[in-house]
């Protein structure tokens, strides 16, 4: 089968393939455990709004740095002392290994054996980031081989999820802006899913919780995603199920 035959599939890192939350076990050793869920969770949130909000003021920041204000904004939120310049690094350090989704080592065992798919990573994060997370975190790093490319935010210096974001992983794997529907998104981001989905991509959130989809941004099936999953694992058989057959 030639790469123009396959199905392209870019996986969001944050969120769908590492779990953010698991940053919390780093940060329990210098806030406790108890602060340290929710110190997780503002950080994380904090992370994403500082995305969305330098989409509107035309800005760009590496998330590198972003990382680092969003957690020192999530640390003063919660009363806690800034961390010195030593913790500061190591929680930083952290933010490369974090762990994997139970979900997600079978499924990428799974998608190294799919010969009809084109597997990516698509992230926020900045080359050297999602690089070290994917080559060298303990859970992903068995797996890096899996993905034919790492793709970024870093070159367009924009976020997920405006529209320039989603036509640079367009081009990074040889589709231009008329091809949008050759390309499937898998999120556990319903933002990223929406963003995708606005331009004419094939979208698959992975729900992990036992929630709906309440994302009620875009009105219709535009707003909603094309599939949805409760495991990592059922991505493959799904999206092949769902494809066209001139696109396998």
């Amino acid at each position: 089968m030639s790469s123009s035959e396959k199905v392209i599939v870019a996986f969001d890192l944050y969120g769908t393939l590492l779990s953010t939350e698991s940053i919390a076990k780093e940060l329990a050793k210098h806030y406790g455990e108890e602060k340290a869920a929710t110190v997780a969770a503002a950080w994380r949130k904090y992370q994403l709004e500082y995305t969305w909000r330098l989409n509107s003021m035309e800005q760009y920041f590496p998330f590198s740095i972003i990382t680092q204000r969003s957690l020192q904004h999530a640390i003063a939120e919660n009363g806690l002392s800034p961390p010195d310049e030593a913790a500061l690094a190591s929680v930083m350090a952290a933010y490369d290994s974090l762990s994997t989704f139970p979900d997600v080592g079978p499924a990428l065992e799974s998608l190294a054996k799919a010969s009809s798919i084109t597997p990516v990573v698509f992230s926020n994060g900045t080359q050297q980031m999602v690089g070290n997370s994917v080559r060298k975190s303990p859970d992903l790093s068995p797996y890096s081989e899996v993905f034919q490319n790492i793709i970024t935010v870093e070159e367009v210096g924009k976020f997920k999820p405006h529209p320039d974001v989603y036509h640079h992983l367009a081009k990074k794997v040889g589709r231009g802006k008329e091809q949008m529907n050759d390309i499937w998104l898998v999120s556990g981001n319903p933002f990223d899913v929406v963003g995708a989905k606005a331009v004419g991509m094939k979208a698959c959130w992975v729900n992990r919780a036992t929630g709906e989809w309440n994302d009620a941004l875009i009105d219709g099936e535009a707003g909603k995603p094309d599939l949805v999953i409760k495991d990592l694992g059922e991505v493959v058989e799904r999206v092949l199920e769902t494809s066209k057959p001139n696109e396998q």
